[in-house]
């Protein structure tokens, strides 16, 4: 004999069960969730531009902002600087390659590694794309009172601090040293 679920029964098996406001950890109130929430919104809105202009992605784009402002440097370099892991700066420099917006110059003192920088053509998209990427970041600083954005510096530059510390220490506990 099998037994049907009403509505009732249907709902309830979706409904979360837990604590609610005696929750001890609640993901809306979480640090670290908020500051992922308003990075992914952002990034998701910059690229929104870069992506319909010119048909880059979030990678595509931290290679080629670095390569604008430090002209050359290795993708081992870029990927330090950007915060992004090796794989996805490797695939981001072969498809900017591919596009013809930077070229590959070899290291005679490491062959392992390549000194990239933009081309002429990734050059000129840099240059045309810095200025709207930097509107854009002044209209997200419109949300910010004046008076308080040395204030949300301080805390973007503490917490990033912070940040590093932390992972250094649980790095060294995991290692057991």
């Amino acid at each position: 004999m099998q037994i049907e679920s009403g509505p009732a029964e249907d709902s309830a098996a979706h409904t979360p069960v837990g604590h609610g406001d005696m929750a001890p950890l609640k993901l809306e109130e979480f640090l670290p969730y908020r500051l992922n929430v308003v990075a992914s919104l952002v990034s998701q809105s910059l690229s929104r531009i870069y992506a319909d202009r010119y048909n880059i992605g979030v990678p595509e784009w931290r290679v080629l902002v670095t390569l604008g402002q430090y002209g050359m440097m290795t993708g081992k370099a870029i990927g330090a600087h950007s915060h992004m892991h090796k794989t996805k700066v490797s695939r981001a420099v072969a498809m900017l390659e591919k596009r013809k917006l930077l070229a590959r110059r070899s290291n005679r003192a490491d062959l392992r590694e390549s000194f990239l920088a933009l081309t002429p053509a990734g050059r000129e998209m840099y240059e045309d794309l810095a200025p709207v990427a930097l509107d854009f970041s002044n209209r997200l600083y419109e949300a910010i009172e004046p008076a308080d954005r040395p204030a949300l510096e301080r805390a973007i530059s503490r917490l990033t601090e912070r940040s590093t510390q932390l992972s250094a220490e649980f790095a060294k506990a995991r290692r057991g040293g």
